[in-house]
C-alpha cells in the first residue's frame, strides 16, 4: 500500500518501537470492559494462534525495516491462559524474526484465578519480566459487582506468587465503584501497599459504551466531587509510601515506570500483532494506523492466507497534533517542544494559539525546555485535551 507525502511533514528520527500481542479469549467478559476480547465457550487451538502471531510478525517485516523492539506487551483477554510452553515458543520464535533492545521490558497481564505456581515460575524462567496484575479489588462484594472471577483470596495469593518470581510487577485496582465509600477504597490500597508493589495502576469506574454497564447502569455511583475526594486520598496516600503519580492514573516507586505505556504516551510507535489489535509506525514522511481483523476466527483466515490487516490508513496532519496532546498530557512532568516535533513531523508553532488559550485557562504551564498541566489541568485533562482537538 502506498502513501502520498505530507505537506510540511518530516520524521527525521524514527521513534521508539513497541510490540504489543493480543490474546482475545477471557474465562468470562466482565461488565465494565470495552476490550476486544471473548469469552471461551469452547476449546481453542493455542497452537494454531500462535502460529498465527509469528506469521503475522513476518508479514510485518517489510515495513519496520529492521527496527530494533524496546518493549513487549502481552495483553488480552486474558493472556495468562495460554501455557508456559507455548509463550516459551512463541517469544523464542519472535526473537529469531526481530531485533530485541537489550535488557528489553516484558510484560503479561495476568488474572489472578489462573495463578498457579509452576506456570508463573515458568513465566519468569522463558523472559516474561513484568507482571500486570487485574486485582481490582481486595473486597469480595466489588470483585462480584465487577463480574471477576477469583476473590480476595486468590487475589492476595496472586500477588505472593508475584513477588516470589518477579522483581517488577504493577497491581491493576479500580475505584469510584457502586456504593464504595472512602474507607473501603482506602482499606484496598492499603492491601496492595503491604505487599509493595514496584507500580500500581488505579482507574475510576468509567462506564464505556458497548459494555454491559453501559446497557444496565450500575446504581449509586459515586458523585463527580466524590470521585475526586477519592483521586486526591489515593495520590496522598501513595506519594507518602514513595510512589510517584507520573501518568494520571499510575504510580511507581522509582524507576519502575510502565516502559510500554511510557512509549505510548510519548507518542512512540508500536505494531500489534494478534486479532483486534491495532498499530502506529512511522516513516520519515507520513505515520500510518493498522487494525487487525478482529473476529479471531477471521483474523486466522486472513493471516493464513498472507493478510492480516483489516484496516490501514495514513494519519492526517490534524489528527497528528490531537493524538499527540491526547497522550503527551497524560504525563505530570509533560513533554518537550523537541519531543513534539520528533514524534509528529510538525513544528509546535503551529499550535502557539491553542497553547496560549490552555495557559490563559490556567490548564498548562510551560517554558522552552517543558509543556505539562498543571493540578488544575489535571484535575480537568479531558477540557485541556479538547482545546487541540481540530474543531
Amino acid at each position: 500500500m502506498k502513501y502520498k507525502r505530507f505537506n510540511n511533514l518530516y520524521i527525521k528520527k524514527l521513534p521508539p518501537l513497541s510490540l504489543y500481542i493480543h490474546f482475545p479469549w477471557c474465562i468470562k467478559k466482565c461488565p465494565y470492559c470495552d476490550f476486544h476480547s471473548y469469552e471461551i465457550k469452547k476449546n481453542i487451538s493455542e497452537k494454531k494462534y500462535l502460529e498465527a502471531l509469528l506469521i503475522d510478525v513476518e508479514l510485518s517485516l517489510p515495513i519496520i525495516l529492521n527496527r530494533k523492539i524496546h518493549t513487549i506487551f502481552i495483553g488480552g483477554g486474558t493472556p495468562s491462559l495460554i501455557s508456559d510452553t507455548g509463550l516459551d515458543y512463541l517469544l523464542k520464535n519472535i526473537k529469531k524474526l526481530l531485533l530485541f533492545k537489550k535488557n528489553i521490558s516484558i510484560t503479561l497481564e495476568a488474572n489472578p484465578s489462573t495463578f498457579e505456581i509452576e506456570k508463573f515460575h515458568s513465566y519468569s524462567i522463558i523472559g516474561i519480566n513484568r507482571l500486570s496484575i487485574g486485582i481490582q479489588s481486595f473486597n469480595n462484594k466489588y470483585l462480584n459487582i465487577l463480574g471477576r472471577t477469583h476473590d480476595s483470596k486468590q487475589a492476595k495469593y496472586a500477588i505472593e506468587i508475584a513477588k516470589q518470581y518477579f522483581n517488577n510487577f504493577n497491581l491493576d485496582l479500580i475505584y469510584a465503584l457502586p456504593n464504595q465509600t472512602l474507607s473501603e477504597l482506602m482499606l484496598d490500597l492499603n492491601y496492595a501497599i503491604q505487599y509493595s508493589p514496584p507500580h500500581l495502576s488505579l482507574y475510576s469506574l468509567t462506564i464505556e459504551p458497548n459494555t454491559y454497564f453501559f446497557k444496565y447502569p450500575p446504581l449509586s455511583m459515586p458523585s463527580n466531587d466524590e470521585n475526586a475526594v477519592m483521586q486526591d486520598k489515593i495520590t496522598s496516600l501513595l506519594k507518602n509510601n514513595y510512589y510517584k503519580n507520573y501518568e494520571i492514573s499510575a504510580y511507581s516507586k522509582t524507576g519502575y515506570e510502565s516502559q510500554h505505556n511510557l512509549n505510548y504516551w510519548k507518542f512512540g510507535d508500536y505494531l500489534g500483532i494478534g486479532a483486534g489489535s491495532h498499530s502506529k509506525l512511522s516513516f520519515p514522511n507520513y505515520i500510518i494506523r493498522q487494525i487487525r481483523y478482529k473476529n479471531p476466527n477471521i483474523y486466522l483466515k486472513n493471516i493464513f492466507s498472507g493478510n492480516s490487516i483489516a484496516k490501514s490508513k495514513k494519519i492526517e496532519k490534524k489528527c497528528l497534533i490531537f493524538e499527540f496532546m491526547l497522550n503527551a498530557l497524560r504525563l505530570k512532568d509533560g513533554f518537550s517542544p523537541n519531543l513534539f516535533f520528533e514524534r509528529t513531523g510538525i513544528n509546535i508553532k503551529i499550535i502557539e494559539s491553542k497553547l496560549k488559550n490552555a495557559e490563559k485557562l490556567g490548564l498548562l504551564k510551560r517554558n522552552n525546555k517543558n509543556i505539562k498541566p498543571t493540578s488544575f489541568g489535571r484535575y480537568f485533562l479531558n477540557d485541556l485535551q479538547q482545546i487541540f482537538l481540530n474543531n
